[in-house]
């Protein structure tokens, strides 16, 4: 199965840990790291008043199921140093891992909500999204390259 996931942290070495988380994920067992994004430099989002993040999107390629996968990135977000508990929501992290596609699965359980519900209205989810994946249709909401080119993007930048 393929499976898209963004990554964002905004709290220490942000730019050494995405690199790092992308690592992690090829790691995970039957999974493979396909393609990364660059990174991007981005305001934040929602909770406005804290650093900007480093976000990036991965595609992977998958034998885990959905929740088992979940299940793996909340590990990797436990290993890079990352709370969730009573934690405000859009606060800074030290690294955030979002299952944003699984497949074209419509996937709405406790904890578990694909597509990701926020997705499309995410500049800073999509611009690294569609660079590793332009034809990507997020189901419910159409092509997301057709939805970035909707929004407003000047504030996201590439890094190096």
């Amino acid at each position: 199965m393929q499976a898209c996931i963004g990554l964002g942290a905004n709290l220490g070495d942000a730019v050494a840990t995405v690199q790092a988380a992308l690592q992690a994920l090829d790691a995970l067992p039957r999974t493979r790291l396909v393609k990364a994004s660059r990174l991007y430099r981005t305001p934040a989002w929602g909770k406005t008043d804290q650093p900007a993040f480093v976000n990036a999107a991965a595609l992977l390629e998958t034998a885990l199921d959905a929740r088992t996968l979940l299940d793996a990135m909340l590990g990797v977000e436990r290993d890079f140093g990352r709370e969730r508990a009573d934690v405000e929501r859009w606060s800074a992290r030290t690294l955030d891992l979002d299952l944003l596609l699984y497949g074209d699965a419509v996937i709405d359980e406790p904890g578990l909500h694909v597509p990701h519900p926020h997705l499309h209205e995410r500049a800073f989810a999509l611009v690294p999204l569609v660079e590793i994946a332009p034809d990507l249709v997020i189901p419910g909401h159409g092509r997301a390259s057709d939805l970035v080119a909707a929004m407003v993007t000047g504030d996201i930048h590439a890094i190096g």
